[in-house]
Parts: C-alpha cells; structure tokens; sequence
C-alpha cells in the first residue's frame, strides 16, 4: 500500500491504528502484519515518546565518551567510511505490546492499548557498536554503554530528551548496529534518521533513535526511561514508584494468532491460522502449537522461513474448525525449552509489559453450504 493521506507524509500506510498523533504511536493491522516476513518500512510500528526531531544528516554528529581512552566526535561520513558495513535481521518489539490483553483483564490508565502489532522486523544496515568502542578504547569490561538522543519527551518526570542503556557485554556483541539504513533504504525521520542503535533481541526501548551520544560508565543510565519508566513492576505496586521494578532488557518469549482475527467469520473446516513467535535474548522458537477447540487438543504449525536468531518466525497451521464459535489458541516455546505462561491474569501489572501469554482469538465458523 502506497503511502497516503494523514499518515503519508511520514512514510506510513493509512490503514494503521494510531494511538497517538503527537508524539506519533501506530501499529499494523494484524493482517498487514502477517503478509511479509521482512516487514516494509510503510506497516512497521512506531514507538515515539516525544515529537520526531528534525535532524540535518550533513551536521550531525555523534559524541562517543566516557570511559574511554580516545573520546570521538563522528560524522556520518565517518561512520559509512572508517568501519565495515553489516546487515542483521532483527525483530523489534515494544515492551507494552499486546498490552490489550492486560487491559482486559483490569484496566491499565495512562497506557496505550497496543494490540499484537507493535512488532515487526527488518534488515537493518551499518556498523557495528562494538567496532567503535574498541577503537575508541573502551577500557571497562563491566559497566553499561548509555545511548542520549534529542526527542524531548513530556511524560518523563521531569521532561527530558529520551535516553537508554545496555550492559558493556552485549554493546560489544556482533549483532548490535548503527545503523543507517533499514530494508536497503534511508531511514525515515519517524524511525531514526540519520542514526539510530539496534539493539537486537532486547525490547525496543533500549534501540535508540536519533542517536547523538554515546557514554560508557560503570552504572545504568539514570535517563527516566531506563531508571523509571521501563520497569516491571508486580500486580500490587504502586506504579508511581517504577524505579522500585525490574529493568526490562531481553525480549520475553511470545506469539500471536494473526489470522483469523477475532470476532471474523470463517467457513468451518480445514482453516489455516497464521501468527509470528519470536523469542528474545538470541533464543530460538523451537515449537508452536495451535488448537481449535480452545487447548483441549493441539496442532503443531509449521515455523515457516527461518531469518536467524534475532528475527521472528511467521507461522502457520491448518485446523479443523467445527460450525459454531471457535476458540483459538497458541502457545511456543523457545531453545532453552521455556514455555510461554498461558493466563493473561497472571502477568497483569500496572505499566502493562510483557504479556506474553497464549494468545486467543475467537471467530465464528459457519457451514459452507
């Protein structure tokens, strides 16, 4: 779908769900989502927590210190020139998706009801962070690399320009970019431009855009956004005190059922369910399972194309739906034999992360006579 109309101008399909105009919030339809493994950068997701700065690609730079021996102030041009380019496949997930389920378990105020759409993967191109950091002489083996960029956001407490972190150890794995570029074109403004960290296999909080510095220190940014906001926090918290929580970093293992969507109508008979699996921290999805009849029996669905440890995998199974209401359900689980939980009600906390539960759908299937 071409871009076009109130959402046109920044690169995106029509036909998403936004939550938000400003700061800009969407997602895919669950079948837009389902169409591609690679998913075109007009249906990816956008996660924004202030408005998209507008940043001059020929005067940027980013500043590299810190806990280094030789501090570095880069351009693009540098970055294109003195490293080796690299490509990775990697899914990107918010830590609040699919928190609709959580909401309809007991209400969520405050928070956006992202269905199972802010998900989505590309192929992300440029270098690699840990190039940098060896050249710029990283010089601690533990502590934490912090990622600063321009976007203020206003439900930061007190407002402040948008800011993450990530353990020295995984900053300096292979599979963590600069990148440029993403599906073998410029980012977008809404996804990044000029430069923006990928951060694979961690929720997409800690992937920061429009990146302007980068600091290696001993602790974890105190930024809002990893001290305060991206924290799990258990049912009977008082979501005033988010620093009390968790830090959220790998991607917990989840699905979804993308098609059928819920409340459609489908002939009864042989019918083919389609959803995605990914597991995070550089697991792998090993298995899913689907049933018709709402878990009492199960069919194992077939995995589909495989892009590599950090990118989902796209699934599909064919099920016999009975006439009447049917209740579908899935369920994965990851290399480390890790099973998804299976009750919403269990996972409900007052920020709405991490519902990673089996997902269920119910459609209604009538006789094709």
């Amino acid at each position: 779908m071409t871009p076009s109309g109130a959402n046109g101008h920044i690169g995106k399909r029509e036909d998403l769900l936004v939550h938000e105009r400003e700061p800009f919030n969407s997602e895919p339809s669950s079948a837009a989502l389902a169409e591609h493994l690679i998913t075109p950068v007009e249906t990816f997701y956008t996660r924004n927590h202030g408005v998209v700065p507008t940043v001059d690609a020929s005067t940027w730079r980013l500043g590299v210190d810190g806990l280094v021996q030789h501090p570095m102030t880069l351009s693009l041009e540098d970055l294109r020139s003195r490293w080796r380019e690299h490509t990775v496949v990697a899914t990107l997930q918010c830590a609040g998706n699919r928190r609709a389920g959580l909401m309809a378990v007991r209400d969520i105020p405050g928070e956006a009801p992202w269905r199972d759409g802010a998900t989505s993967t590309a192929e992300w191109t440029g270098i690699r962070l840990a190039d940098v950091l060896r050249d710029a002489g990283v010089s601690v083996d533990e502590g934490h690399v912090a990622f600063a960029a321009p976007d203020e956001a206003q439900d930061a407490h007190p407002p402040q320009g948008y800011g993450s972190s990530i353990p020295v150890k995984k900053a300096l794995a292979d599979e963590v970019l600069l990148t440029w570029a993403m599906n073998g074109e410029s980012l977008l403004p809404v996804h990044g431009a000029p430069v923006r960290v990928i951060v694979p296999g961690y929720i997409g909080a800690r992937s920061v855009k429009w990146l302007r510095r980068i600091t290696v220190q001993r602790q974890p940014s105190d930024n809002y956004f990893q001290a305060v906001a991206y924290r799990l926090q258990p049912a009977d918290a008082d979501p005033s005190a988010g620093a009390a929580g968790m830090p959220l970093g790998a991607v917990a293992l989840n699905s979804a059922i993308l098609q059928p969507t819920d409340g459609e109508q489908v002939p009864a008979g042989p019918t083919t369910v389609r959803g995605y699996a990914f597991a995070g921290g550089g697991r792998r999805v090993m298995r899913v399972d689907v049933s018709c009849d709402g878990g009492a029996s199960w069919t194992q669905a077939d995995l589909g194309v495989d892009a590599g440890r950090w990118a989902w995998r796209l699934w599909s199974a064919t099920v016999d739906a009975r006439a009447g209401e049917v209740h579908l359900v899935a369920r994965a689980w990851d290399d480390s034999a890790a099973l998804q939980p299976a009750d919403a009600a269990d996972l409900w906390n007052p920020k709405g992360y991490v519902n990673n539960s089996w997902p269920q759908v119910e459609v209604h299937a009538s006789d094709r006579s």
